[in-house]
């Protein structure tokens, strides 16, 4: 895997074309340049289809025939999803295809003319100066089973996202119309608050439903851990409610709704959660990851999607760097600034490594023995934040080892990161 700008440079040679691409939802836009910045033919316009895409492999091929040029190298920004069509398409026609970060691109258009505009002409040149100049990374596109595993984790991250949101609308309806509920029923997702909330919602239901109305609701359906106190009470709660009065029609419809798209995405949930179990268990080592004590499915399922295919990297420090978990200082003259992590790469890889720590301090005995070190220790103390942001670099080398070297966790080398005083003086 090339990681350093020497390196990435050695690869444009005088026989590289290198075409700049501005990537759009329907059109996109092409110009060639050599690894000296001259310009060969003129802008290509095509289209997001498979007739666009094979104008611009002929455009592409004609010039590099025509000037002498072995080797073509496709440069383009990642605007949002309208690249993955394109990059796909590049990839199994066995073109090679880079990416240019478009904070560098917005920073760097002024270089030619001296003029902040941004136009689909200006795009592409800027983009090719990038390439040709070694400021491009090459994009992974997962394949097989690991294609399939970040997509499924995907749309784990959305239903969650959209459960969470449907959670505080139906927290907010009881807020409003019925506050007292939650005193009664500390859990409004458990199954007898539930069934209230979908026969009689609002007090004057509760009220209209009377004690033994609300018990036959549970005894219908075989609720056996609440019974007549928790109804006299619910009772109580009703007549004495200050909710709204006004609008309990559309309230109650709106409830329903939401609690229908709450049954819905919590099976959705489900079902994708037995898919990514499934698709997981096919990676070698995955069984491993889970032996770690405090290690779940989402922190390794979800680990293995944000990477792909571990063999790519031949460093775990390139993983770290992936997370956005590398550090970074401001320092100037006698000036030392703070040194923080990053924050640059995939997000999600850093949040399954920093959220997934939680689990692992409670149930690990070495992570929280780790981590009282790191917090306490009288030579360079670390903030809590710090010591899980190494401690996540210690996941990352863990997990490394694991799935490269099918290795097995040992605690006893978790361990030797702690200096002991003793151990120390010898």
């Amino acid at each position: 895997m090339k990681y350093t700008q020497n390196e990435r440079i050695m690869q444009i040679t005088e026989k590289t074309l290198i075409v700049g691409i501005d990537v759009g939802s329907e059109t996109h836009y092409a110009r060639a340049f050599n690894f000296r910045g001259v310009e060969y033919g003129k802008l290509l316009i095509f289209h997001n289809d498979a007739e666009g895409f094979a104008m611009l492999e002929d455009w592409a091929g004609k010039l590099a025939g025509y000037n002498g040029f072995k080797d073509i190298m496709l440069g383009m920004e990642p605007t949002g999803h309208y690249w993955f069509n394109l990059g796909e398409h590049i990839k199994k026609n066995n073109m090679r295809i880079v990416l240019v970060n478009p904070h560098h691109v917005k920073k760097s258009k002024e270089l030619d003319d001296n003029n902040p505009s941004k136009t689909d002409r200006k795009d592409p040149k800027t983009i090719a100066m990038l390439v040709k100049d070694g400021r491009y990374m090459e994009p992974y596109l997962p394949e097989g089973v690991y294609k399939e595993l970040r997509t499924a984790m995907e749309s784990r991250w959305r239903i969650m996202k959209e459960l969470f949101a449907n959670k505080n609308r139906i927290i907010r309806w009881i807020s409003i119309y019925y506050p007292e509920f939650t005193k009664v029923f500390g859990d409004w997702e458990g199954k007898a608050a539930m069934l209230i909330l979908n026969e009689c919602p609002t007090p004057q239901k509760v009220v209209e439903k009377g004690i033994d109305g609300i018990i036959a609701i549970w005894k219908k359906h075989k609720i056996r851990a609440v019974g007549r106190k928790r109804a006299v009470k619910l009772l109580e709660t009703a007549g004495s409610s200050i909710g709204t009065t006004e609008g309990l029609v559309s309230a109650e419809n709106e409830l329903q709704m939401l609690l229908e798209d709450y049954e819905n995405k919590m099976r959705q949930c489900e079902k994708t959660m037995s898919l990514i179990e499934s698709l997981a268990k096919e990676i070698p080592g995955f069984e491993k990851m889970l032996e770690i004590k405090g290690v779940g499915l989402i922190t390794a399922a979800g680990f293995i999607a944000e990477i792909g295919d571990v063999s790519r990297f031949s460093h775990p420090k390139q993983i770290q760097k992936l997370a956005g978990l590398s550090l970074k200082e401001n320092s100037s003259g006698k000036h030392k600034g703070e040194t923080t992590i990053c924050k640059r790469g995939r997000k999600r890889l850093r949040y399954y490594l920093t959220f997934g720590m939680m689990p692992l301090l409670s149930k690990n005995a070495e992570f929280k023995a780790l981590h009282e070190y790191y917090t306490s220790r009288k030579e360079n103390p670390l903030k809590k934040m710090q010591s899980l942001v190494a401690l996540s670099n210690k996941l990352i080398r863990i997990f490394y080892m694991i799935l490269t070297k099918n290795a097995t966790y040992d605690p006893q080398k978790m361990m030797s990161d702690i200096k002991r005083p003793e151990v120390k003086a010898a």
